[in-house]
């Protein structure tokens, strides 16, 4: 005798096996190929990694003092812009996958669209008041090397121009590079992920072939008014799918991979040579240690088309800082690593500010003092600053939320890379 319930709960009657196998291979084959974490609290290791990025981005922006030999550029081969891209492309996937899954592909184009517009009037916005910084200080100070070294040169001369220029993203001062960059990228964000939908694997082999083909062409986007982008889209777009690509479930798969004593001790042998490298640039007398056939082959490690060993170095850190910073890890509800994660909550403003602040800082070097301790203390003071805006932009949230203001949260890690999807 048998139940009503047999049929609703899966157990097939008679000759009715058959179908339900066809149905299950159905439903096999029309289900998306990736996985998606549940919403919920926020990643802060993601946070933490992306506040930490923002402060040394806003370190290596000042003239050399003694926090920049804090920064990780001095120690191998990438810096923070690995770490900053690849989160934003993590959580970018993150925030629209979910929407591509549960809305459909219009949906989250629209979405996507409304994000890099948001970004893209950051952009011009911070455009506006660096120009009006740049000039301001050059003119009271009368000192014409400051629009030089910041590249504003081109629009002292040529302002209804480079103004048309900067627009379309070909013009762009000194340390105002990523976030054209970002918008390029975030403007593709769509397709990448209607493709890594079905196929995460082919996605990501794609990108693979992309990079190689622009090395192999040296592909490029030009620049105003000669050169090119300083972040070549073609060579980063790699970095930012393979950071989508870990967020729709590539990071799971990989988890043996990451989780064997192999990789550790890859990764860290990896690391060590990369530091003795960098060595030898920071002290010339060692520089016979390294053969130059070595040399002929390495160099040199270029940034704008992402070199391979600089993806691989960053590689090599994310392994490590996922195999060690667990995200269980009391430390990251600690009140001393709170401001790295506040800032890396609110990356659209603190980068902006920061570039801001970078400035300033060259300014107050070059005009009061440069010695080390006036140094320190400019670095130290731009990094509070920032995480004081941080403080004052998660309160002003926190309000808005409590009188009802705001009527969607995001579950997410969205902030730069999601934004309020």
């Amino acid at each position: 005798m048998t139940s009503i319930a047999d049929p609703i709960a899966g157990t097939p009657r008679g000759d009715s096996r058959g179908t339900f196998a066809k149905d299950d291979a159905a439903a096999v084959v029309s289900a998306p190929a990736i996985t998606l974490a549940v919403a919920g609290e926020r990643e802060l290791r993601l946070d933490l990694c992306r506040g930490l990025a923002l402060w040394l981005i806003f370190v290596d922006h000042l003239p050399t003092n003694i926090l920049t030999w804090f920064t990780i550029r001095n120690y191998g081969f990438s810096d923070a812009t690995e770490i900053f891209i690849f989160i934003s492309g993590y959580t970018a996937a993150f925030v629209y996958g979910r929407a591509m899954l549960q809305a459909g592909f219009v949906v989250a184009t629209a979405r996507v669209l409304r994000r890099v517009w948001q970004i893209y009037v950051a952009h011009v916005f911070l455009f506006t008041i660096f120009l009006a910084e740049i000039s301001y200080v050059a003119t009271r100070f009368e000192n014409p090397l400051y629009s030089e070294e910041m590249g504003i040169m081109d629009f002292l001369k040529q302002p209804d121009v480079t103004i048309v220029q900067a627009l379309l993203l070909r013009f762009r001062p000194v340390n105002m590079d990523v976030l054209p960059l970002y918008i390029v990228l975030m403007l593709f964000l769509p397709v990448i992920l209607w493709l890594m939908k079905w196929r995460p694997d082919v996605t990501l082999g794609l990108s693979v072939l992309l990079y190689a083909l622009t090395w192999h062409f040296d592909w490029y986007l030009t620049a105003y008014p000669s050169g090119f982008w300083i972040f070549n889209p073609f060579c980063w777009q790699l970095l930012f799918v393979f950071g989508a690509w870990c967020a729709l479930g590539g990071a799971q798969r990989m988890f043996r991979i990451l989780a064997s004593p192999v990789t550790m001790w890859i990764c860290t042998a990896y690391l060590v040579a990369a530091f003795f490298v960098t060595l030898t640039w920071h002290i010339p007398q060692l520089s016979f240690l390294m053969p130059k056939r070595i040399e002929r082959w390495m160099y040199p490690i270029t940034k704008t088309d992402l070199d391979v060993l600089r993806f691989a170095h960053f590689l090599a850190l994310a392994a490590l800082t996922v195999r060690f910073l667990r995200k269980d890890w009391s430390g990251l509800k600690s009140r001393w690593l709170r401001p790295l994660i506040l800032c890396g909550q609110h990356s659209l403003e603190i980068f902006c500010l920061g570039v801001f602040l970078a400035f300033a800082g060259h300014f107050v070097l070059a005009e009061v003092s440069g010695g080390a301790f006036m140094h320190a203390l400019v670095s130290v003071a731009g990094i509070l600053i920032m995480w004081g805006m941080a403080w004052v932009i998660s309160w002003y949230k926190h309000s808005a939320d409590k009188d009802g203001s705001k009527t969607k949260r995001t579950g997410g890690n969205a902030d730069l890379a999601g934004g309020g999807a």
